[in-house]
């Protein structure tokens, strides 16, 4: 079932609330997906952090099929995680988590 514009926007509101409590701002924040390791997305996805000076962090799966991608970076607010979270949404085949 697709998620509505206000389902989304409920669920933005409630992450935002929870970064806010959860982490101090500026700071650090760990960002995790899945992506298919074939995945024309997988170095896309890389390049929304450039700006960020990332540290990444990869791991295949046991059967090389997915990879698992973790990423460091130094985010100013709860805006900056969600805006994103957003822009790896339009990237078919990621699974943010």
């Amino acid at each position: 079932m697709a998620q509505t514009q206000n389902q989304s926007d409920e669920f933005y509101s409630r992450f935002y609330d929870q970064l806010l409590e959860s982490q101090t701002w500026p700071g650090a924040y760990l960002f995790k997906f899945i992506v298919k390791s074939e995945s024309e997305h997988l170095n896309t996805l890389k390049s929304f952090f450039n700006q960020y000076s990332p540290e990444f962090s990869e791991k295949l799966s046991s059967k090389n099929s997915f990879t698992s991608l973790s990423i460091k970076v130094k985010m100013e607010n709860p805006d900056k995680v969600i805006e994103i979270y957003k822009k790896v949404s339009t990237l078919e085949g990621i699974i943010s988590l």
